[in-house]
């Protein structure tokens, strides 16, 4: 399966709704000002969580924060 990760926002959100991703889905990253690791170690506890729930879906990963809007 594909998934597109970005920090690009109007890209995620093209691709998304565009359907170029049929069987994946996009996460976008909200996570400007912290380190590589921060952010590394915040989307590897992301996917652990959310595994899933991904798939199919645009999901903003910010700070503190998951949001997960399906496809459907």
């Amino acid at each position: 399966m594909s998934m597109l990760v970005t920090a690009d926002k109007d890209f995620g959100e093209m691709i998304f709704r565009q359907g170029q991703l049929n069987a994946g889905g996009v996460v976008l990253l909200r996570l400007a000002g912290l380190s590589a690791e921060k952010k590394a170690d915040i989307v590897s506890s992301v996917f652990q969580d959310h595994e899933t729930a991904l798939f199919q879906a645009f999901s903003v990963i910010s700070p503190g924060q998951v949001r997960i809007r399906s496809k459907a």
